[in-house]
């Protein structure tokens, strides 16, 4: 077989070159219209892709059929960016005003796009097909929904699937690979409290709202301790409290907005009936009213162990065995959990990590743009691996 890891390398100016392309357009969830262009303008210089565009709004699919039976893996890479302004002072920083990349989906994206190149000139060498999806909102309100129901895992079926993030939480040049569960469940909640409103000087004559909110988002906090196994790690956080209008006005309403992580599916799935309960509670003994809505979020992110034998197999082709990390599980959430719930797949690391690097979702966050050889490798090999692979236990 072709030289992969020499055609990879050839490759690196293409690399660079989309990267910035990318990190200079940045937008938001649902409107990368610019994004999607660009990624299906790159596709279509693939001569045996099939490239959709438009779906859910902004997907781009890429299509690579082999002509020969087999299954069909995914490969995808999210598009969205956040609402930060750059601080890197780098030569190709954003050109939109207060959007980064500061998640990194522009390594996910060039990755993604290259390995496409790379796999289209090797489709003699196994068999069945591959789908290369760009998925809009990861961050919010997620997109990989939206897609699904837009049947980008039919026509043909997907049965495997796999996904890439940058982690300056290992070092860089590593890759990270864990069985099971990575990365947490989240939903997002909204409480909006209804009190009686008054004079600040005549309690007695009203209903507190913002004490009221005060106790429940106390209360909400002792879920985990004292509601909830605690062999399974879980966060309850109240990120958002927004409540009166004067000092010396008792508020009728107060709004408070959070977030639960969790490894386990049934306590996400549990969650809201738990909480209703402690809010009736507390507003029985205050005497407020409640409304409480919550979001149906993602699962529990979990790769497969017989595609992650796979996948560690196609890691040493790509490092030393001392390269390869079991990275500790996160309370970040991802939305490609819902492809894994629908195929065998898996979800990996790409160690950039260096002394005092800046993390995610912060306005200084960079990466050495080599390293991102690594990762369009390790599809590369995965990919050849798994379809030309009979069986996965």
């Amino acid at each position: 077989m072709t030289d992969i890891k020499a055609m990879i390398e050839n490759e690196m100016e293409k690399i660079s070159s989309i990267r910035r392309a990318l990190h200079q357009i940045p937008e938001k969830g649902f409107a990368e219209k610019k994004t999607a262009r660009f990624i299906a303008e790159h596709l279509k210089t693939i001569p045996e892709l099939e490239v959709f565009t438009g779906i859910a709004g902004t997907g781009v699919l890429g299509l690579l059929k082999t002509g020969r039976p087999g299954k069909t893996l995914v490969i995808r890479a999210d598009m969205d960016a956040l609402p930060i302004s750059e601080e890197t002072g780098l030569e190709f920083a954003s050109t939109h005003e207060n959007m980064m990349h500061a998640c990194g989906h522009d390594a996910h994206m060039t990755m993604t796009l290259v390995a496409a190149g790379i796999l289209a000139r090797l489709r003699e060498h196994f068999s069945g097909n591959i789908k290369f999806m760009f998925q809009p909102a990861e961050e919010g309100p997620g997109g990989a929904k939206p897609m699904i129901d837009s049947l980008v895992l039919e026509n043909p079926h997907v049965d495997y699937s796999v996904a890439c993030h940058v982690w300056p939480g290992l070092p860089a040049g590593t890759l990270g690979l864990k069985s099971g569960v990575l990365m947490a469940a989240a939903s997002s909640f909204k409480i909006n409290i209804k009190g009686k409103g008054g004079h600040g000087a005549m309690p007695h004559l009203c209903v507190d709202a913002i004490d009221t909110a005060i106790q429940v988002a106390n209360a909400l906090q002792r879920v985990v301790t004292r509601k909830l196994n605690p062999l399974i790690p879980s966060v309850v956080t109240i990120g958002s409290f927004h409540a009166g209008s004067a000092p010396n006005i008792i508020s009728e309403n107060a709004e408070l907005r959070g977030t639960i992580r969790t490894f386990d599916k049934q306590t996400w799935k549990e969650y809201p009936e738990i909480f209703k309960q402690i809010i009736d509670g507390v507003c029985a003994a205050t005497g407020a009213a409640y409304e409480f809505s919550s979001s149906i979020g993602v699962p529990p992110l979990e790769s497969d162990p017989g595609i992650v034998n796979i996948m560690k197999k196609s890691m040493l082709e790509v490092v030393p065995g001392d390269r390869i990390k079991e990275p500790e599980s996160t309370m970040g959430a991802e939305d490609m959990a819902l492809v894994l719930e629908k195929t065998k797949g898996c979800y990996f690391f790409l160690g950039t990590g260096f002394m005092g690097c800046p993390p995610l979702h912060n306005a200084q966050f960079d990466y050495d743009e080599s390293l991102l050889l690594l990762g369009v490798e390790t599809f590369v090999r995965f990919a050849l691996n798994l379809l030309t692979t009979v069986t996965v236990t």
